[in-house]
């Protein structure tokens, strides 16, 4: 059996992340591709001879060969298209964040629910070596009963695509904390069993959207949303979460870090480095796993455990639910930080 893909969003995150992916399984075949900006479908498509093209994705959706639709759009359109992919008997496979606010977010997980399709959004940090095997040991209780973590990805200077949908608030639902945010939070909670987030509190910062950048260049275009977020996540099991993210804030380097503490042990992913910590016959003892087999790229990877789930030959380990989950965090540190106190979900 082949699956058919349309995609839907023909830009940079498609082409780097959601294409090798598709790729990668000899049951997919794509067969149509859509864009707002229609020439960047034309141009996408001239590499996929027979492929369809379109500016609509109402048209490419009505595709009743297709089997699949890919979304990879600025992410106000992620449920729009979701929803009515999912009502006209599509399996969705979406790029994060699910949507920009818990409600589409919910309408979306009602949608898959309704329909039967599988509806999955891109959580590539699961599938690193590092995250899988850190899993494995957490669930064989070999760290004991996770209480207190964090994590974040803080950038000296990183500001993604400044002046254009990235840094427009209608189109992105925020800065940092909905784009990097999520990777790290969701592999923090996926690694902990995937605790109901109870409480959150929150704080965000807008420094650096009016300076020049490197070069002297003053900034065009909008910038209206955060470029530094830190909170703090009480779940249903009494574990904790603190959170930052930046894209810009004067420390010494990038990072990208999570950790969990539990009480037969802890461990840190600090860059992609996974340490483990733990004690034996009296002595603390500090290890570093290696990973001799050759990775298979995250995104890769989760496209393709998303098409054998289709296949119907693993089940999913990435639900709406917890899509819904994720997107009550995120919108609930930004009222947070709105209002200066903390929200109950």
């Amino acid at each position: 059996m082949t699956l058919k893909v349309g995609v839907v969003g023909t830009g940079g995150i498609f082409k780097h992340a959601h294409l090798p992916g598709w790729l990668s399984h000899d049951e997919v075949e794509i067969v149509a591709f859509c864009d707002a900006f229609k020439a960047s479908a034309e141009a996408t498509a001239k590499d996929f001879p027979g492929t369809k093209v379109y500016d609509d994705y109402r048209e490419l959706i009505a595709d009743p060969s297709i089997d699949i639709i890919g979304i990879s759009t600025p992410n106000l359109y992620h449920s729009e298209i979701a929803i009515a992919a999912l009502r006209k008997g599509k399996h969705v496979f979406c790029e994060k964040p699910d949507a920009i606010n818990p409600d589409e977010a919910q309408k979306m997980a009602d949608a898959a629910r309704e329909s039967g399709k599988l509806l999955m959004t891109m959580r590539n940090n699961r599938f690193s070596e590092e995250a899988k095997f850190a899993k494995r040991i957490i669930e064989k209780g070999q760290l004991g009963e996770l209480y207190t973590g964090r994590c974040g990805w803080i950038r000296r200077r990183g500001i993604p695509g400044r002046g254009g949908w990235f840094t427009t608030k209608e189109l992105s639902g925020g800065g940092p904390l909905i784009d990097l945010g999520v990777h790290m939070i969701d592999m923090a909670m996926w690694l902990a069993g995937n605790p109901k987030p109870v409480t959150v509190s929150g704080s965000t910062y807008r420094k650096f959207a009016d300076r020049p950048d490197a070069s002297g260049n003053i900034p065009q275009g909008t910038f209206d949303v955060e470029d530094l977020a830190a909170g703090f996540i009480r779940f249903d099991n009494g574990a904790s979460l603190q959170i930052e993210f930046s894209w810009a804030s004067n420390i010494e380097e990038e990072k990208k870090f999570l950790e969990w503490r539990g009480t037969e042990g802890g461990f840190s992913l600090i860059n992609d480095k996974l340490s483990l910590f733990t004690e034996n016959e009296g002595a603390l003892i500090n290890q570093q796993p290696l990973f001799t087999a050759a990775p298979v790229p995250q995104h890769t990877a989760n496209i393709r455990h998303f098409v054998e789930c289709v296949l119907g030959r693993e089940q999913p380990i990435i639900t709406p639910e917890h899509g819904v989950d994720m997107i009550k965090i995120l919108s609930a540190i930004y009222e947070s930080a709105e209002r200066g106190r903390e929200i109950v979900l």
